[in-house]
């Protein structure tokens, strides 16, 4: 029975660790951007361009 205990309280840890690093990312801009993601694959790489010349 201590172990469900223990293992209750180990999810918790991470589960805290979890939702404190998704409002760390949230409030650094990691999801501030959510136009250009859905259309950068439509535009050549610079790279193809370059290597071609």
């Amino acid at each position: 029975m201590s172990v469900i205990f223990v293992l209750i309280i180990i999810s918790l840890i991470v589960a805290g660790a979890f939702l404190g690093l998704f409002i760390w990312a949230n409030k650094s801009g990691q999801y501030d951007d959510t136009v250009s993601p859905a259309i950068r694959m439509l535009f050549d790489d610079k790279k193809k361009e370059e290597s071609e010349n």
